[in-house]
């Protein structure tokens, strides 16, 4: 098999494995997920991100979680492609179009003093809160502050937010009560939610500050979510708990998330940093490297 060049970047902690398919692509990309993103076996990392070219955006985003399903978005993930096709001189815009499968996203990129890119600020859409576009099983138009029992007998109130993927936010006093590996994967699989969820733990710090703690759908407990964070402002800012703009802190960094008051699009800004390169060489008898 053809090895493979790859860019290991992050987003605040939020690690993927990006593979340049501009002119050809790998196949099998859910297990070629699921293989690279392994931690003990493979590169590790999140999951893959393609970089492919696009009929209707300057380029265009796949994303395969590390359980090899597929992501519709990722925000983090969005920041890194900037960065890698402007650091690579694929482009040298700084106003990007990026086609995802929830839509053409805008990016704004800022180079540092060495010339690369250093932060991205993501135009992330306009957010719904309707139960049939995250979705939701539910009656009603709206899941906000709804009581969901859990299997322990406890229940947790969520409100749900699509940012393009589904989120479901729970607003805690003490963080450090709460089982997020628990408490994430048994909402990730809950019968509400058809497609899985992802899952925001936060806590209000001040109208204009939160700490937020994720478990992704497809990936477990990550250090960072960059549409949970905006979901997260969302969900915070309609329930009174927050202001239209706020920093909210990942275990991996800061995110800037405002709400635009003219539009309502949720506007993200962050870093990305490229971490390695290298090759990576599939083997038919299921063993893998990396050099």
């Amino acid at each position: 098999m053809e090895p493979i060049l790859f860019t290991k970047m992050q987003g605040i902690g939020n690690d993927y494995i990006y593979v340049n398919c501009l002119t050809t692509c790998p196949d099998n990309l859910a297990s070629l997920s699921r293989e690279m993103s392994d931690r003990h076996l493979g590169v590790g990392g999140d999951g893959i991100i393609l970089i492919l070219p696009s009929g209707e955006a300057d380029f265009k985003m796949r994303i395969f979680n590390a359980d090899g399903s597929e992501a519709r978005m990722c925000g983090n993930g969005a920041r890194c492609v900037a960065k890698y096709v402007y650091d690579n001189q694929l482009t040298d815009k700084l106003h990007l179009t990026l086609e995802t499968v929830s839509g053409v996203k805008h990016l704004f990129l800022k180079p540092g003093d060495d010339g690369l890119i250093e932060s991205v600020t993501v135009d992330m859409g306009l957010p719904s809160l309707l139960t049939r576009e995250i979705p939701v099983k539910c009656p009603d138009d709206t899941f906000i502050n709804v009581p969901v029992l859990l299997y322990d007998g406890h229940s947790v109130s969520i409100t749900a937010v699509s940012m393009g993927n589904p989120h479901a936010v729970i607003f805690t006093d003490n963080m450090e009560t709460i089982d997020i590996g628990s408490v994430g994967h048994e909402i990730e699989h809950h019968e509400l939610f058809p497609e899985r969820i992802n899952v925001e733990f936060a806590h209000i710090n001040t109208p204009s500050d939160i700490t937020m703690k994720v478990w992704e759908r497809g990936s477990g407990v990550t250090m960072a979510c960059g549409t949970g964070a905006c979901a997260t402002l969302i969900a915070a800012h309609i329930t009174g708990r927050s202001d239209h703009k706020a920093t909210v802190h990942l275990d991996g960094g800061d995110l800037f998330i405002e709400i635009d008051p003219a539009s309502g699009h949720v506007m993200m800004t962050g870093p990305a940093r490229t971490v390695f390169t290298g090759t990576y060489r599939r083997h038919d008898k299921g063993s893998n490297r990396y050099v």
